[in-house]
C-alpha cells in the first residue's frame, strides 16, 4: 500500500509505502501533490470509559461491546486505546476486567488496538473534591494482593493504575508496580507535597488528568496540583475538551511541561450521544448540555468525565490557537507511547508500526478520512486512493 498525502509535520507532500504491517519507506514527492488530506501517526488515548453508549464500567459489558466500540474509535482516528476500570466492587471489578480480557482473545482488532487496561481506583482519596465522581463506597488503601489477582483475571493487561498516594501503604504498592513494569499515575489525590514527592520517588511517572478531581479551593503556593506541575519526572496528561480546564491554565500547563505533557479524552459512555438526563454508575444522574459539557446534575459544577474524544481535544488546541496542528497532534498520538515506553513507538517513520491516520481540515476542524491500523484499511468515509 502506498499512500500519498501532506506531511502533518511540514506540509510538504511525502509518499509513504507499507510493507507487512509496517512502514516500509517515506520519500519527498516529486511532483507537484495537490491535496487538502494530511498523514499522521494514529492516536493514542490513555484514558476511556467508554463511548455512544458503551459503558466499560457497567455490569453487562460484553466482549461485543468492545468490538464495536473499538471501531467507534478508529472512526475518531484512534488505533490505540487503554480500557479504564474505574472505581467499584471488587466483584464489579474483576468481571469487567474479565470481559475485556476475553474481547482481546476473542477478536483480532481489539486485540491490536488496545494497547492495556487502565486502572483508575479504587485507591484513590475518600476526599469530597479529589475523589471526584469516583462512589465512596468503593475507595480504599492501596492492596497488592486484591491488584494481583486482578492483573491475573485481567491476562496481565493492566498497564496503567491511577492512585493517590496520601495511603500509608502507597510507596511499597508503588514499587512493586514499577518493578511489574506498570506506570504508576498520581490522581484524585489531596495528597501532601512530602507524600507527593514519595510517590515519585518511588518511581510514579505520570499525573491523571491534572487539575482536575481536586479540592474547589487549595493553598495559593504549596498544594498537590503544583507539586506535580513542578516535578521534572511527572508527565502530565490533560483533558482538554474546553470544560475541564480552562484556556489560561491549559496554556501554563503546556508551557511548563511543553515535552512532558499529553492529551487524554476521559471520554465516558455519554460521548456521542444526544443532550439530556442520564443515569450514570458513578455520582447517579449526570447531565449533557447542548455544548457537550458533562456534569453531575444534581452538583453542576462539579464535572462527570468527558463526552468527547481525543480528536475533539486536538481540534480545541488548534481552534484556540494554543498549539500549533503538528503540536496538537503529537501531544494525542506520539507523546502517549514516549510517556509509557520511554522512547516513542509510533513516529511516521521506517520501520515503525503503520497505524496512521489519513485527516482534512474541514473549516477549523479535522475530519478523519481513513484509518489504518498495521497497515491495515480499518475505516474509510471518503473515495481518497
Amino acid at each position: 500500500m502506498t499512500i500519498e498525502a501532506l506531511d502533518y509535520r511540514t506540509n510538504k507532500p511525502i509518499s509513504v509505502h507499507i510493507k507487512n504491517g509496517y512502514i516500509d519507506n517515506i520519500a519527498a514527492y516529486n511532483e507537484q501533490l495537490v491535496t487538502p488530506y494530511y498523514i499522521a501517526p494514529g492516536l493514542v488515548d490513555l484514558q476511556i470509559n467508554g463511548f455512544k453508549g458503551i459503558d466499560l464500567n457497567t455490569i453487562g459489558l460484553t466482549i461485543a461491546d468492545l468490538k464495536t466500540l473499538t471501531q467507534i474509535l478508529l472512526e475518531k482516528g484512534i488505533t490505540t486505546y487503554y480500557p479504564t476500570v474505574i472505581s467499584n466492587s471488587d466483584i464489579a471489578t474483576e468481571s469487567l476486567l474479565k470481559v475485556i480480557a476475553k474481547a482481546c482473545d476473542s477478536f483480532t482488532n481489539v486485540n491490536a488496538c488496545v494497547g492495556g487496561i487502565h486502572l483508575e481506583g479504587p485507591f484513590l482519596s475518600i476526599e469530597d473534591g479529589p475523589r471526584g465522581a469516583h462512589s465512596k463506597e468503593f475507595i480504599k488503601a492501596p492492596d497488592w494482593d486484591l491488584f494481583s489477582k486482578w492483573q491475573k483475571t485481567s491476562g496481565n493487561r493492566i498497564k496503567i493504575i491511577t492512585l493517590s498516594p496520601e495511603w500509608p501503604e502507597s510507596i511499597t504498592f508503588i514499587k512493586k508496580c514499577v518493578e511489574a513494569g506498570i506506570i504508576v499515575s498520581i490522581g484524585h489525590t489531596a495528597a501532601t507535597t512530602q507524600q507527593i514527592n514519595d510517590a515519585i520517588e518511588a518511581g510514579a511517572s505520570m499525573s491523571t488528568h491534572l487539575g482536575n478531581a481536586s479540592h474547589a479551593m487549595l493553598p495559593r503556593h504549596s498544594n498537590y496540583v503544583m507539586e506535580q506541575l513542578a516535578s521534572d519526572k511527572l508527565w502530565s496528561s490533560l483533558i482538554a475538551d474546553g470544560f475541564h480546564l480552562p484556556d489560561s491554565l491549559l496554556k501554563i500547563f503546556i508551557k511548563t511541561k511543553p515535552n512532558k505533557s499529553i492529551l487524554v479524552s476521559d471520554a465516558t459512555s455519554y460521548a456521542g450521544l444526544l443532550p439530556g438526563t442520564y443515569k450514570a454508575h458513578i455520582g447517579g444522574d449526570v447531565e449533557l448540555d447542548s455544548n457537550g459539557r458533562l456534569f453531575m446534575k444534581n452538583s453542576p459544577k462539579m464535572l462527570a468525565g468527558s463526552a468527547q474524544s481525543l480528536l475533539w481535544c486536538v481540534n480545541q488546541l488548534i481552534k484556540k490557537n494554543i498549539l500549533s496542528l503538528h503540536e496538537a497532534w503529537n501531544m494525542a498520538s506520539i507523546k502517549p507511547t514516549e510517556c509509557l515506553f520511554g522512547n516513542s513507538t509510533n513516529y511516521l517513520q521506517i520501520e515503525h508500526p503503520a497505524d496512521l491516520v489519513i485527516f482534512k481540515k474541514e473549516g477549523d476542524s479535522l475530519k478523519i478520512i481513513k484509518t489504518i491500523k498495521s497497515g491495515k484499511l480499518v475505516f474509510s468515509n471518503s473515495d481518497f486512493n
